[in-house]
């Protein structure tokens, strides 16, 4: 005899079933509405886009054009900002992840005086906030020669990642099973060789998800960018907001490079969201 749900059991089963997902769908679309209008407003001549808004594509296609794209790679600033973009963000992210995993494996299984204390002198680090180092900071790398320069907004982010990177990492080495590590000790592996061989392909997923965190705040940032970039040095997002400032109407150029802005963050992140997710996932487990 089949039991009578309870009215609770039978929402319950809804919500989890296909209901969710439509809802997940719709809540994504409404989400890309914002990428999907910045492009096809790209792709609208200035005359359009100042008489109309940009779904008006959609009952006029033949507005749609790739002039605004021409003009963006003849403006030297913007394709040299998109540059400085890429010069700032791979490696401050491919350090971070380096330097953070040798850490983080050092403080979970490696013996040295104060490991407990300097760990907590990290965890310290997590709640000092940006604003109060930029004056201190600039000035330091004033005195040195680096302000201004790539190197200068490279070592900023570097900074003031690494503190997460490492308590992130290191939580996540500490739940590798120590038997596993002792094996590998007694077949002779030695400590950097037990990192790249055991322990990386391990917390991939940790450090997938880290690589994704650090591009992302990166490529987006503008504070620093604004403050330790020249005009020689500056990414996208400062030479993007230099222009709105100079050429208030210049759209053309504004609204491409704005979605190349935007786009370059959101393809990294779909091309690794199995990864991130994954790394999710097993923080979660563990």
């Amino acid at each position: 005899m089949k039991t009578k749900q309870s009215l609770g059991s039978r929402l319950a089963e809804g919500v989890s079933g296909g209901l969710v997902r439509v809802f997940l769908i719709v809540v994504g679309l409404f989400w890309l509405v914002p990428t999907i209008g910045l492009l096809l407003a790209s792709l609208r001549s200035p005359e359009d886009i100042a008489a109309s808004g940009w779904w008006k594509v959609f009952t006029e296609p033949s507005q749609i054009t790739f002039d605004s794209y021409s003009k963006l790679l003849q403006n030297e600033d913007i394709t040299g900002s998109l540059l400085n973009t890429v010069w700032i963000t791979v490696p401050a992210t491919l350090l971070v992840v380096i330097i953070g995993a040798l850490a983080g494996y050092a403080f979970a299984w490696m013996e040295f005086p104060g490991r407990d204390w300097w760990f907590l002198g990290v965890v310290g680090l997590l709640v000092v906030p940006v604003q109060v180092a930029l004056i201190p900071i600039a000035e330091l790398f004033g005195n040195i020669g680096i302000f201004g320069s790539v190197t200068g907004v490279v070592l900023f982010h570097v900074g003031f990642g690494l503190p997460f990177a490492v308590f992130l990492l290191r939580n996540f080495f500490a739940e590798i099973p120590r038997e596993l590590l002792e094996a590998a000790r007694l077949d002779g592996a030695g400590e950097l060789r037990l990192f790249f061989r055991v322990v990386m392909p391990l917390g991939a997923p940790a450090i997938a998800s880290l690589g994704i965190f650090q591009f992302l705040w990166v490529w987006n940032d503008m504070l620093v960018a604004l403050i330790f970039s020249d005009s020689g040095s500056q990414p996208i997002t400062v030479a993007l907001q230099t222009q709105v400032r100079q050429f208030g109407n210049n759209i053309d150029v504004l609204a491409p490079g704005a979605f190349i802005s935007m786009v370059v963050p959101l393809a990294v992140f779909f091309a690794f969201q199995r990864q991130f997710v994954s790394g999710v996932m097993a923080g979660a487990v563990k």
